[in-house]
């Protein structure tokens, strides 16, 4: 059987590129071997496509130490990103965050023609920008919290009058977050005026465009999508930070923050999560894969929509494999039915009648 040659795509440039260095080196590790060539296609900070080449007798094994200890930038040469598909039969993308996760990378594997793992340009987009995808939520009728958007320049114009604005129509505490962004990165829950102000400063770091929303006191509830016309969901999760919320360090640091599988939650809400999780993973039109993050607010059991993943952490302790695993999908499958569907799309794509 000649095997498929999977290019494995990790870094970018964003700073979530050392949580997909972590990602990726756990798929390295975890992919069939005997169905799958692999070839490790890095990005570094800067942008710049470099692939890394290991030397004479050494594995994947040693590909996915590289990737952790940050050797493989030693190791590698510069690579003419338009080459890939003449080298690879398939993108596996293992990257998070803006450059990577919000379609331009998916934009660029559907102009060079190459089958791709993951949600494609449309859902990815979305997904990533949480103004436009909380639109899209609105839209069609899903809980969502209450939330506003801010820009750099009228922050700029007239910061008193921005929180004003803020206070009145959500109060404090409230949630401060670049539009696009993942990990939790520039994040922060202010209290106060003064919180606020300093949040702002941090989140304008990342992006011009900012989704204040309000601070719901409720419990954070995982779903895990797979799927292309008939996504399924898996186990569902909860998190339980070890702070105030679920923030960078409490997802890859701190290991005082509890992850429940499954979520200690009724069957009714079990199941109305996992259809709100299916039909907002259709409603931007999601293939592959995603993780759905939910709020269940305490006291009143109301179901939230917050956001959706289009390429969530992928290490061996990321909920998206943990979740599946609790439902029977082990880890490789996992990562072997997403290159399912991403061959299973690329092939719709391709054979449908042209309208000429």
């Amino acid at each position: 059987m000649n095997k498929k040659k999977i290019a494995v795509i990790f870094g970018g440039k964003s700073s979530e590129h050392e949580v997909s260095l972590m990602s990726a080196a756990s798929v390295i590790r975890a992919i069939n071997k005997e169905r799958y060539e692999l070839l490790y296609i890095g990005i570094t900070k800067t942008g710049e496509w470099r692939r890394l080449v290991l030397p004479e007798g050494k594995d994947a094994y040693f590909a996915a130490s590289c990737l952790e200890d940050g050797s493989w930038l030693e190791l590698s040469e510069t690579f003419n990103m338009s080459d890939i598909g003449k080298v690879a039969d398939f993108a596996l993308p293992i990257v998070h965050g803006p450059y990577c996760e919000d379609g331009k990378l998916q934009g660029f594997f559907e102009t060079v023609g190459i089958p791709y793992g993951g949600c494609g340009v449309l859902a990815s987009a979305l997904a990533m920008d949480k103004l436009a995808a909380k639109d899209v939520f609105d839209k069609v009728g899903f809980p969502i919290c209450k939330h506003r958007a801010l820009f750099k320049f009228k922050y700029d114009e007239d910061r008193e009058k921005a929180e004003a604005s803020v206070e009145r129509e959500l109060g404090y505490p409230c949630f401060v977050k670049p539009a696009n962004m993942g990990s939790s990165v520039g994040i922060t829950k202010a209290h106060n005026k003064q919180e606020f102000y300093r949040a702002c400063d941090l989140a304008f770091k990342y992006d011009k465009r900012l989704i204040i929303e309000e601070a719901v006191d409720a419990r954070e509830i995982e779903a895990a999508v797979l799927g292309n016309a008939h996504p399924e969901v898996a186990v569902l999760g909860e998190i339980i930070p070890h702070g105030e919320f679920y923030t960078y360090e409490s997802k890859y640091e701190d290991e005082a923050s509890v992850l429940k599988i499954p979520a200690q939650i009724s069957e009714e809400m079990t199941e109305e999560i996992k259809k709100i999780a299916v039909q907002a993973f259709q409603a931007i039109d999601g293939e592959g894969y995603a993780r759905v993050d939910f709020f269940v607010e305490k006291g009143t059991d109301r179901i939230f929509l917050n956001e959706i993943n289009t390429l969530p952490g992928f290490t061996k302790i990321s909920m998206f494999p943990m979740l599946w695993e609790a439902a029977g999908l082990s880890y490789p499958d996992t990562i072997e039915r997403i290159i399912e569907l991403g061959y299973e799309r690329y092939y719709d794509q391709n054979n449908r009648q042209a309208m000429l």
